[in-house]
């Protein structure tokens, strides 16, 4: 990730964009418009495809070459326009170096006709890093999903079923190293049966080149002055996923409706992503609303726990981090969120080391080093060190984010209703408590945390549950510098409503939940830690802590730390179907796995939910509806419930 780097433009005596890197225009000098629509909406057919969507269909384009957005905004206005209101658009593309917002706004005032879709995604254009980047428009209608990266890295990632190829980025002359046979068997594995694919160029290698791959491409009239471009379909056969384990699951039948059980974050992240695609789907929770949990905590911290070694948890961290963060954009700032940064101290010598191997590994608008003094100037009280800065994270008011996420329309909040028994009846998930029938849908989702081991479903997975307790602190005039979340074994946010949140403690062995005098002397000394300056401003040493107030939750986390999030197979039929992996590991024997029909899960997110659980409801959501996927597949199936039934069987436990 070292190599990231955004575009570098130079601008022409009409204000168009240029690659200094590649020497080569984004657009049509002439008309980009008129040359989008013709080279990519028009040869894909996409007005009449567009409008001929059945109810509730969708149709995912893929592009190689973000640019500007351009093509994307054009694509979108033209949904918008043409196709049925209950119908959805997937648009993946891939960019190596995406522009600054600044350049991109800059780029896009020169087609004020676009301004409406061009605002849109400018208000979300933040958090853009290396890896999968989810965007969510129109109310969920429309879905981007941008992989930032080399094309022939990126795209290997992907899992998807293309229906349309946008092949753009710049000219193959200018960018030899895209346009390869690598790539074009990269486009015909997640090419949909007959999808359709245009280009701008007509050179005669990328046309021979497609139809070995699969397509059938001709050379047809070019946009304005230029006399060729190619336009084709695929004709090959799609490829099947290698692992049945991790194969997608049949798609539910019956009406789409879907129970949620959990109105935590992870439950509250299930059920928008559904609702938001037209599922009806109702959300039950035990207590008398959403967040009153571990969720329920004043503030929490958008905190990027990275490795430098690019591990299937760092990528994920670094995708919910952006779409967390985008999500962020529809709250209040101030009283549900503050985009005030987070400081990571270097507590000490392996600290620092830890912390310079990463500032080397990721873009500096991401992370990057303070030094001490640099470091109190941007946190405003006095530290020992200076630290790991992260500009664009912050604190969050997690109950705000759960209301904001069940608050869609789709969504039937039932509170006090506690779920002792799921069973499956008809083709039907029922939910029941004792005798009484509380909810019933062909889908149901599992999102409460540790409980969910009641279920004899969800009872094999190896979740476990951690006690910890936060600490009010109430803001004092000197307190009040603080500026940025300061973490370092605990952490303390800038005030919010009076109060500064201070924590967490961590025990392993406890499974009550009452406030302990103990583990608030432990989050003071933390403070401590932090900065003997803050706690001299809040009056540390004359706070009794048997009088602080707090919070305690448990954190639900999983053996490998990564959450749990995806179908849930028959624990029994899975180990009989794939016995052989226990004594051959490499063997992949064609057995459809047993999955336990319409049922998922979303738990183990730890003490990460704010960036990990939002994501995970859009993987789910993906999973469900036979969508491209929004992380790169290897961490989906990192994060799969069926990995722990495979170690069992290869490790013979």
């Amino acid at each position: 990730m070292s190599d990231f780097q955004h575009a570098q433009l130079d601008w022409d005596e009409h204000g168009q964009p240029l690659s200094r890197g590649f020497g080569d225009v984004y657009f049509s000098r002439a008309s980009g418009l008129e040359e989008t629509r013709y080279v990519f909406l028009a040869h894909n057919a996409l007005p009449l495809r567009f409008a001929a969507l059945p109810a509730g269909g969708r149709l995912s384009v893929g592009e190689t070459g973000f640019g500007t957005g351009l093509n994307f905004l054009c694509a979108w206005q033209l949904f918008e326009r043409t196709a049925p209101a209950d119908t959805r658009l997937h648009f993946v593309s891939v960019e190596r170096f995406p522009l600054t917002r600044a350049d991109l706004q800059k780029a896009l005032a020169l087609w004020p006709e676009l301004a409406p879709w061009a605002d849109a995604l400018l208000a979300q254009y933040v958090a853009v890093h290396p890896g999968f980047q989810r965007f969510v428009f129109a109310e969920g209608r429309v879905v981007l999903t941008l992989l930032v990266g080399d094309v022939l890295e990126r795209l290997p990632e992907l899992d998807a079923r293309i229906d349309a190829w946008f092949l753009d980025g710049f000219a193959p002359a200018k960018n030899p190293e895209m346009w390869t046979p690598a790539l074009f068997a990269e486009l015909a594995r997640l090419s949909a049966p007959g999808a359709s694919l245009a280009t701008f160029t007509s050179a005669g290698f990328v046309r021979r080149g497609l139809n070995a791959a699969g397509f059938a491409m001709q050379r047809v009239k070019g946009f304005g002055q230029k006399r060729e471009m190619l336009a084709g379909r695929f004709e090959g056969t799609p490829q099947e996923a290698a692992k049945p384990w991790f194969a997608r699951p049949p798609r539910p039948a019956g009406p789409r409706e879907a129970l949620v059980i959990g109105a935590g974050l992870a439950g509250c992240a299930a059920a928008a992503s559904l609702a938001r695609r037209g599922w009806q789907v109702t959300l039950l929770e035990r207590r008398a609303a959403v967040a009153e949990e571990t969720s329920g905590n004043p503030q929490g911290v958008l905190y990027l726990k990275l490795s430098a070694h690019g591990t299937a948890l760092s990528r994920l961290i670094l995708a919910g981090f952006g779409f967390t963060r985008r999500l962020l954009q529809r709250l209040e700032p101030g009283r549900d969120w503050s985009p005030c940064g987070v400081l990571q101290l270097a507590s000490d010598a392996r600290e620092a080391a830890r912390q310079a191997e990463l500032a080397a590994a990721f873009p500096a608008d991401l992370l990057h080093g303070l030094g001490r003094a640099e470091a109190e100037e941007r946190a405003g009280v006095a530290l020992d060190s200076g630290g790991l800065f992260y500009p664009e994270a912050g604190w969050v008011h997690p109950p705000a984010l759960c209301a904001h996420l069940a608050a869609h329309p789709n969504i039937r909040l039932l509170p006090h209703r506690e779920v002792l028994d799921l069973h499956r009846e008809d083709g039907q998930w029922c939910a029941r408590a004792g005798e009484t029938l509380l909810a019933r849908a062909p889908v149901a989702v599992l999102c409460g945390g540790a409980e969910i081991a009641r279920f004899p479903e969800a009872a094999g997975l190896p979740l476990k549950r951690i006690r910890g307790q936060i600490s009010r602190l109430p803001a004092t005039a000197a307190s009040r510098d603080l500026q940025t979340v300061l973490c370092a074994e605990g952490y303390v946010a800038p005030p919010r409503d009076g109060e500064h949140t201070l924590g967490a403690s961590f025990r392993f062995d406890s499974t009550e939940l009452e406030l302990t005098a103990e583990e608030h002397a432990e989050n003071l000394q933390l403070l401590r830690e932090i900065s003997t300056d803050l706690a001299e401003r809040l009056q540390a040493d004359r706070l009794d802590p048997a009088a602080l107030d707090g919070r305690a939750g448990f954190r639900c986390t999983s053996p490998d730390y990564l959450p749990i999030a995806g179908p849930l197979a028959d624990a029994a039929a899975f180990a009989e179907a794939y016995a052989v992996l226990g004594k051959d590991a490499r063997q992949v024997p064609q057995h459809p796995c047993p999955w336990l029909d319409g049922l998922y899960v979303s738990s183990g997110h730890g003490s990460r939910g704010l960036l990990s659980a939002p994501l995970a409801g859009e993987l789910l959501a993906a999973w469900l509806d036979d969508e491209p996927l929004p992380v790169p597949r290897a961490v989906a199936e990192a994060c799969h419930p069926n990995r722990f039934g495979l170690r069992r069987l290869i490790r013979g436990k």
